[in-house]
């Protein structure tokens, strides 16, 4: 709830900069000279019912589609000691985080990887591949379960879904607005929309969601090194160093899709312009982090 008032504050704050913005620099002068009837108040509230709208209904079918995109098995009985451990080492680790007991699953990668999902802190899903469970020991299978379980303890599912609303939709109205003012001030069209409208907020919005896409990926690399911090603080530091450098033996480690990537133990690799765009840093940054007793100091 805290989350939420903050960023319904934070969004009231950024209205009331923009209209302030406008008039301290003549732009709503500028705007009515040349007939540009733009209503920013009505406009940022559409672009917040589109930029959200999609954000939220990924979030809460987050857990559904990863249980039929990923073909995760859900543990409902366990049906070996494997299962049993995996579910007694979630439910140990969920009461230590003070969360629900998250549902736990398993699926078919030959790669190792894991990831959590879910609407909220106490109603979440966390899941490993089958390639994790044969390649680490239980002591690194048990920090990847303690990274997880920070991820849903820290409620990053619902922080992400805030933060990628936010963008989504700061992307549809300033598009809009760059769109609207060239075709009113540059081509001059005097009714409805012109062709130019259309053209531009194509182009401003391609170029807007790839800077906000750099916001968010920034976002979620720094979460990372939280929920690193909380699954040495669940499953042991060693444990946890241990479990990431076991990723790093792994050849060429699998991504997980779309959203799913932001959540998962293993983020692939990436320098340069790429790093820009991982969801994760690189396994060598989150090691060093752990090691130094910093994390987060490399984002």
């Amino acid at each position: 709830m805290t989350r939420i008032l903050l960023f319904l504050a934070t969004n009231a704050a950024i209205l009331v900069l923009i209209s302030v913005v406008f008039r301290v620099l003549g732009i709503d002068g500028v705007l009515a000279q040349n007939g540009v009837d733009l209503n920013l108040e009505a406009l940022l509230i559409m672009s917040a019912v589109i930029g959200f709208g999609g954000s939220f209904i990924s979030l809460a079918l987050s857990k559904t589609m990863a249980k039929h995109g990923m073909g995760v098995k859900v543990i409902d009985q366990p049906s070996n000691n494997t299962e049993r451990w995996l579910v007694e080492t979630v439910r140990k680790q969920a009461e230590e985080a003070g969360i629900g007991m998250p549902e736990v699953g398993v699926f078919g990668a030959d790669q190792p990887n894991a990831f959590a999902t879910g609407m909220n802190r106490n109603n979440a899903l966390v899941a490993v591949s089958t390639g994790l469970m044969r390649s680490m020991s239980p002591d690194e299978v048990e920090a990847v379960l303690g990274h997880e379980v920070a991820h849903v303890a820290n409620g990053d599912m619902v922080t992400m879904g805030l933060m990628q609303g936010v963008v989504n939709t700061f992307v549809v109205f300033l598009s809009r607005v760059v769109g609207h003012v060239v075709d009113r001030v540059v081509f001059k069209t005097e009714r409805g929309y012109g062709p130019a409208y259309f053209f531009t907020t194509i182009v401003a919005q391609i170029f807007l969601s790839i800077l906000a896409s750099m916001i968010v990926m920034w976002f979620s690399r720094y979460r990372e090194f939280r929920a690193d911090e909380g699954g040495a603080k669940l499953a042991g530091r060693e444990k946890m160093i241990s479990a990431l450098k076991a990723l790093q033996r792994a050849h060429e480690p699998e991504d997980l899709p779309g959203q799913l990537a932001a959540f998962g133990i293993n983020g692939g690799r990436g320098r340069s312009i790429k790093s820009l765009f991982m969801s994760h840093p690189p396994l060598e940054d989150r090691i060093q982090a752990l090691e130094s007793g910093r994390p987060g100091s490399e984002i």
